[in-house]
């Protein structure tokens, strides 16, 4: 609605009937649905949302209409049987809620200075080792200074000793019993961030002053800086060993990766080789391809290996990690990528980063100056007496202070009391070391003010920006469709076992399996071995023997590598090879297939036959779900009135 149009409080007042009429020519009733209307405006927005394109075509936006009618009908149906009161609904949509909100909740100029400081860093690695002495985030005063004049005291005797030696002798790291503290090259993101601004703010060759971390207080000793390398995208062959692995085991293990390596040497195919040996089954159906990584992804074995690979199509030597051996191809490295390029994605990870906090107090001490916070916190005092030593043991009843009328502190017009205050420790209070009673209250007190201060803000939101209350009804209404066809239509069809076989007794022609091979394919690594192979594999078809297991045990005596066996149904698009073959009983081949010779053995030929329920279940459920909607809708349709002017879709642009 244009309220600027109106220039005095008078008119507005005077002139109420003709807001509403303006209002109406400006953003008319599309449709309505059981008394609840929806105004071009609302339709527009949520069709352009799902549809990109620059032209609008009149034929989909009456198909959309149709398709947004049924929506609307359905969540009319869920709100009609009360499913917007469900509990389990309310605790949902909070919890998407919370999610929408956090993108209002930050300090935009803060998150731009942490996201531009984390692109600056990540041009460097750096190379730090460290001496960990821990302490709680919330340890009792006596103790954390016992810990920090620990920890001066190890900073004293480092900066006159041998690091490493003190770090294995006095750091409560475990791993630096082996490692001497060392943390390897690490870039931005990888540490918790006061111990990232602390190691890229240290000079090389010094130790920095105590930092404490959620883990404790620890003394970083930067070993070296180089610029970012980059990251970098690979794929391996792995043979597996693992710390259960026999002596026998690592030797087989060393004598396989070698023979892979003696192939790829003689110039057989690096993607092939892995899909056959590969025994990272992340990874081998892809021949062997990795995620892009980057500096401290890969265990140092495995990224020096990659690393020091000089131009892509390089393949290393056989490499020992903890988790196997492995030959490693460099497929594309990459450079440092420009702010532009990495914004968003930076972006996203400050936002899940510690230094987040740094945007939340901003928007905390926003908050209290907009709404104008004040606080008596004097008032606690009156609340120490209440509590007892069950707090220590998370079972203190906040009951005893209920009558705690006092104000605490005061956000706009809300007044937070001391017993409201006391609800709050009842209901998050945790077992803890022991611990003074007004300490932990003072803590609690601390989480509290931010909790209430970020919840009102919270409460504000759907007026302050609209655009955040539209998405807002637009996850309620999504959450009640989505349980509402769970139960009408998805779950349904899965728990009714009569009506899916009833349905798929009727309909049973649309689930068919085409004409199928019965076959054997044998893969053979070696030339020499395809005439005696095809020769046995002639005298299997008259005799029936000898089975595949026999034959792999006498073509594998000298080499695992030398035959491969898949055994299947095929249908004529499953596998290449399969196009040089006649669809009748027999032996054909060899055919030649990425380096090697290939044998088929055709076993039997299945002709076209319907599906079992068993066979084509997932089908068949996908196809009664939509029949199951189909009448489902046409129910809504015959129960609640709706009508629509399709016409005003003309008026979108």
């Amino acid at each position: 609605m244009k309220n600027n149009i109106f220039k005095t409080t008078l008119l507005v007042g005077l002139l109420v009937g003709s807001v509403d009429l303006f209002a109406q020519k400006e953003n008319p009733v599309l449709l309505t649905v059981d008394g609840q209307n929806v105004t071009l405006s609302e339709f527009e927005a949520v069709y352009k949302k799902n549809n990109r394109d620059e032209v609008v075509d009149q034929k989909d936006l009456a198909e959309y209409l149709e398709l947004y009618i049924n929506f609307r009908l359905k969540v009319r149906e869920a709100e009609e049987l009360g499913l917007d009161t469900v509990r389990k609904f309310i605790e949902e949509l909070k919890g998407y809620q919370k999610q929408l909100a956090k993108p209002y909740l930050t300090d935009k100029e803060v998150t731009v200075k942490l996201v531009q400081e984390a692109y600056e860093r990540s041009l460097k690695d750096i190379r730090a080792s460290h001496i960990l002495v821990k302490i709680g985030p919330d340890a009792l005063p006596k103790d954390t200074l016992a810990a920090y004049n620990k920890v001066i005291n190890l900073r004293k005797a480092a900066q006159k000793g041998d690091f490493a030696a003190i770090a294995q002798k006095s750091s409560e790291d475990p791993s630096a019993k082996d490692n001497g503290g060392d943390l390897g090259w690490f870039s931005v993101l990888r540490m918790v961030y006061p111990f990232e601004s602390a190691a890229f703010n240290t000079a090389v060759g010094q130790i920095s002053m105590p930092i404490r971390t959620r883990f404790g207080y620890h003394l970083i000793k930067v070993i070296g800086h180089r610029e970012a390398q980059g990251e970098i995208r690979a794929a391996h062959i792995m043979i597996k060993t693992g710390k259960e692995s026999s002596e026998e085991d690592v030797k087989n293990a060393e004598v396989k990766i070698n023979e892979v390596k003696a192939l790829l040497d003689k110039g057989q195919n690096f993607e092939d080789i892995a899909k056959k040996y590969s025994e990272d089954k992340g990874s081998s159906a892809k021949g062997g391809e990795l995620p892009k990584f980057g500096t401290g992804k890969m265990v140092p074995q495995f990224e020096e290996a990659a690393y020091s690979l000089q131009k892509d199509g390089d393949y290393s030597a056989p490499v020992l990690t903890d988790y196997g051996w492995h030959i490693i191809k460099r497929l594309e490295r990459f450079g440092v990528p420009k702010f532009e390029d990495v914004e968003k994605d930076l972006s996203a990870k400050v936002a899940k980063d510690s230094r987040s906090q740094m945007s939340k107090l901003s928007v905390l001490n926003r908050v209290k100056k907009e709404y104008g916070f004040s606080e008596n916190r004097a008032a606690l005092d009156q609340l120490l007496p209440y509590l007892t030593n069950d707090l220590v043991n998370g079972k203190w009843s906040a009951d005893t202070a209920k009558d705690l009328s006092t104000m605490a502190f005061k956000i706009g017009e809300r007044k937070y009391t001391l017993a409201d205050f006391a609800s709050y420790i009842g209901t998050h209070q945790t077992r803890r070391k022991a611990e003074e009673l007004n300490l932990i209250m003072n803590g609690m007190y601390a989480q509290y003010v931010d909790e209430s201060l970020m919840a009102y803000e919270e409460e504000k939101l759907p007026a302050k920006y609209p655009e955040y209350k539209a998405l807002l009804k637009e996850y309620r209404d999504g959450i009640l469709l989505f349980d509402l066809t769970d139960d009408k239509v998805w779950s349904k069809a899965v728990k009714d076992t009569s009506g899916i076989k009833a349905y798929h007794a009727k309909n049973g022609s649309k689930f068919m399996w085409e004409k199928r091979l019965e076959a054997e394919i044998y893969h053979c690594q070696k030339d020499s071995i395809v005439e005696p192979l095809k020769a046995i594999l002639g005298q299997k078809m008259k005799k029936g023997k000898p089975d595949r297991e026999s034959i792999l045990k006498d073509f594998n005596a000298n080499s695992q590598l030398n035959l491969r066996i898949e055994n299947d149904l095929y249908e004529a698009d499953d596998e290449k090879i399969l196009d040089n073959v006649k669809w009748e009983k027999g032996v054909y081949g060899p055919f030649k297939e990425g380096g090697n010779q290939v044998l088929v053995l055709v076993k039997n030929v299945l002709e076209p036959t319907q599906k079992t329920l068993k066979e084509a279940r997932g089908l068949v459920t996908a196809d009664y779900q939509n029949f199951l909607e189909k009448e489902w809708i046409a129910e809504l349709r015959k129960k609640y009135k709706f009508s629509a002017n399709s016409e005003l879709l003309k008026q979108i642009k």
